[in-house]
């Protein structure tokens, strides 16, 4: 006798993160509620849970149909970090979170506080793939991009930890783990649901959210085109090409002249200083000349300088530039007229400063 064993199939696998109403502009959460079969003005009102109560939590929805509200939170406002990891440091002014995706891949976020703000970091790639050599995030590679429900939940997640002590988020940086404008579409998206009035997003200023770039020059441009008002941060970290090739790869495609080009389109149409970054390594970029090239190049634009200490990361046998050297580097760039300042090294006892974001599990 012969046993036909019943056939067992596995179940997709999934390819892409969940579909959240991060993801969706306020036209598509209609049309995505409709099509759960409920009135389409249920949408704004999950709007409204989310970007303006900051919550997630189906049992707090009483101006929802008690029928609805389990379907509708499961279809548009699924889990999509998992928190492996939360660490504290500066008298518990600095928190960064390790947070697993759908799909296995690790991205971090760290929230600061300031007396006068509050400011989160956050990443827009699981790793990056521009290879800068004195980048942990960088030396890890590129996992892949995340989803704009993925950014944007790293911003609620800040939003609701500052509600706790009944304060409020008031900055976004997207300086943590990958490259922004390589991200584009879902980057482009996210601001939107940052900056647009609430019930539609969360409300922050325009001017309160820095995009950050090594120098992706197309996309710059593209930036500019779009009319947005957010601070654009230019990762530059060498004034010349010889020693940029070799700190930023990318700068191979696009040299120091045309990056800075595209950054000072994007300044006159805003009105608004670029912010230069610049790691202060010992000995490779932090020479007196290189202060006084990067001061000839900035001279009379809108820009401003933020030197930053450069962080240690694993493996790395470059340091930072002592501090004789970097108050010489920012004095000639004052002398120039280059207003300068140098970082805060927020985060760096947690591996959480800037260029030490590598998403490790121990």
């Amino acid at each position: 006798m012969t046993t036909t064993l019943p056939l067992v199939l596995d179940a997709p696998r999934r390819t892409a993160p969940p579909r959240h109403l991060a993801d969706l502009d306020p036209a598509e959460r209609r049309a995505a509620v409709s099509d759960l079969g409920r009135p389409a003005y249920r949408a704004k009102q999950l709007s409204v849970h989310y970007f303006g109560r900051l919550t997630t939590d189906p049992a707090g929805m009483t101006d929802l149909p008690a029928a609805d509200r389990g379907p509708l939170a499961e279809a548009l406002l699924p889990d999509l970090l998992t928190p492996v990891r939360s660490v504290a440091c500066d008298d518990g002014s600095t928190r960064k979170w390790l947070w697993r995706t759908f799909d296995g891949s690790l991205v971090e976020s760290v929230l600061m506080r300031y007396p006068d703000r509050a400011t989160v970091c956050i990443s827009s790639q699981a790793g990056c793939g521009m290879a800068c050599p004195f980048c942990a995030t960088g030396q890890g590679g590129l996992k892949r991009n995340l989803s704009t429900g993925e950014i944007v939940e790293q911003v609620m997640v800040a939003a609701r930890e500052m509600a706790t002590t009944g304060e409020r988020l008031s900055n976004v940086v997207f300086m943590g783990m990958g490259e922004p404008l390589a991200n584009y579409k879902r980057v482009l998206a996210a601001f939107h649901r940052i900056t647009d009035a609430a019930p539609d997003g969360l409300g922050l200023s325009q001017r309160s959210v820095t995009i950050s770039t090594v120098g992706l020059v197309p996309a710059i441009r593209r930036l500019t085109a779009e009319g947005i008002n957010a601070t654009l941060a230019v990762s530059l970290h060498a004034p010349d090409d010889e020693l940029r090739d070799t700190l930023v790869p990318v700068n191979s495609r696009w040299k120091v002249a045309e990056v800075l080009g595209a950054a000072w389109e994007y300044a006159e149409r805003t009105g608004r200083r670029v912010s230069i970054e610049y790691a202060m390594i010992k000995n490779v970029n932090d020479q007196p000349w290189r202060a006084d090239l990067l001061g000839r190049l900035l001279a009379g634009r809108l820009a401003h300088v933020n030197l930053i200490p450069l962080n240690p990361t694993p493996g790395s046998d470059w340091d930072a530039s002592p501090k004789s050297v970097e108050r010489e580097f920012v004095n000639r760039l004052r002398a120039a007229g280059v207003p300068t300042t140098v970082r805060d090294t927020r985060g760096r006892e947690i591996d959480g400063a800037c260029g030490q974001l590598a998403a490790a599990e121990v």
